[in-house]
């Protein structure tokens, strides 16, 4: 069965969220980070904390991101599932992420895409 060409578009949203994720982390470490940690000569002990669970959160997702992205491209089930979960996240990214998010919802579930995982695999 041939892939569904809306299935690289999907990656390719993906792939840009997660770049996108990325450069957060990367906008964290030099910007927020050294400010946190030199603030009137001493270390702001809640600003690390929370710093470092944005980095985690991030992190999270820019690995579902890029395994969802690469799962759909090869074409795995678990690509898929991991693909309608970055979709459902990214519905709260108001208003291009609502739009993208829930259209990779829909078209994730039907059942002729379900067909081409179950035959992939």
């Amino acid at each position: 069965m041939k892939r569904p060409d809306l299935l690289i578009l999907i990656a390719i949203w993906q792939f840009i969220t997660a770049l996108g994720a990325l450069i957060g982390i990367i906008a964290i470490g030099i910007f927020a980070f050294p400010d946190v940690l030199g603030r009137w000569g001493g270390v702001d002990v809640g600003g690390v904390f929370g710093l470092s669970i944005a980095i985690l959160l991030l992190v999270c997702y820019l690995g579902a991101a890029v395994a969802g992205g690469i799962g759909l491209v090869i074409g795995k089930e678990w690509g898929r599932i991991t693909s309608i979960a970055h979709a459902a996240i990214s519905v709260f990214w108001i208003p291009i992420g609502t739009i993208i998010g829930i259209l990779s919802i829909i078209y994730l579930v039907k059942s002729d895409i379900k067909e081409y995982f179950t035959a992939a695999s």
